[in-house]
């Protein structure tokens, strides 16, 4: 989802140098509501690669892989560009009708994807995902844009809005990742909401899946100025989110999210290199480890010795230093509102 948010603002790049533009975008059915908040995404194709994966033989036979194949090739379009570069995406852009672009050999993210592309264009790898992406759809459609200037475009009447609204102010604790070795520790959360809350906030937590709403439940405790949300859409967290005083966060989604619609966020760092995947916006404090196997890009967490959290990049941001982020971030917030 994070790589999608990121997505966002190459689109505004291309719409500024035409204004006309409409884009149509495939994306996995999980996701699919985020491109449909750009104001110049017309038509989302949901696809369900991961899940047909393990039987496309079955999605064949129901029909479901033929829909999607019919809706994605049901016109032809001047430019088919796959920012992602990998095996996959490259595939969906092969089916679609159009000439097809993306990163050469040495740039593309999975190799052997630009075999698929009719025109290759060098993107220098190590920059920031963001700054990749508008560089490649600034060459497949010849426009030159303001590298400074970064407009997610999201129209937020788009969002589907959430009622109740949390009591304000409050503050979202983003404690979810897909990332075993991104995930906070939870006794680290619990110690980091009961400062908040003490301080005379609330305290809003989303969740995805079972562990995470267990996760949830656990570091709102009993306090009444805790509130765990039921199952919601991505939209109606982005609508939350969006009202926040602020946000604390892991390299997720959501994250990107509450940067992309300019919530003042704390975004904690550790087997990820914000330098490359960071959260971008106003007001985004990025709170990274020092730790000696730091930014590994591993999904579990394989450091041996022992410490006294897991993963053990994440011992030394303790839930005192993130609070002392927090308020900074809010005092800076309050200043810039005057």
């Amino acid at each position: 989802m994070g790589d999608l948010v990121q997505t966002l603002p190459a689109l505004s790049d291309a719409a500024k140098a035409y204004p006309d533009i409409c884009f149509d975008w495939a994306v996995d059915e999980s996701f699919a509501q985020v491109p449909s908040w750009h104001k110049n995404v017309e038509n989302v194709f949901p696809s369900a690669f991961k899940r047909w994966g393990a039987n496309l033989a079955r999605a064949t036979r129901t029909g479901e892989f033929r829909s999607f194949l019919g809706r994605l090739r049901s016109q032809s379009y001047d430019a088919i560009v796959d920012v992602q570069g990998e095996w996959k995406s490259a595939t969906i852009a092969r089916l679609a009708k159009g000439s097809r672009h993306g990163y050469d050999g040495p740039s593309v993210h999975e190799w052997g994807a630009h075999l698929l592309y009719r025109r290759k264009f060098p993107v220098l790898k190590g920059q920031h995902s963001m700054r990749r992406m508008r560089q490649l759809l600034s060459q497949a459609l010849d426009y030159s844009y303001a590298e400074t200037d970064v407009d997610y475009g999201i129209d937020q009447a788009r969002l589907i809005d959430y009622t109740p609204t949390p009591p304000d102010p409050f503050i979202v604790l983003i404690h979810s990742t897909s990332w075993a070795s991104k995930v906070w520790p939870e006794e680290y959360w619990r110690e980091l909401a009961t400062m908040i809350m003490q301080a005379g906030y609330q305290v809003v937590l989303p969740w995805g899946n079972e562990i995470e709403r267990e996760r949830a439940s656990k570091i709102a405790g009993d306090h009444k100025n805790a509130m765990v949300l039921p199952p919601l859409s991505i939209s109606e967290k982005a609508s939350i989110i969006s009202r926040a005083l602020a946000t604390v966060g892991l390299d997720t989604g959501l994250s990107h999210i509450a940067a992309a619609l300019g919530v003042p966020s704390v975004t904690l760092y550790g087997a990820t290199d914000p330098l490359l995947v960071g959260a971008t916006g106003k007001m985004q404090l990025h709170v990274a480890s020092n730790f000696e196997c730091v930014k590994c890009h591993e999904v579990l967490c394989s450091f041996k010795r022992p410490t006294a959290v897991k993963p053990a990049c994440f011992e030394e941001i303790t839930p005192q230093r993130v609070w002392g982020e927090l308020q900074t971030l809010l005092s800076n917030s309050r200043s810039a509102s005057r």
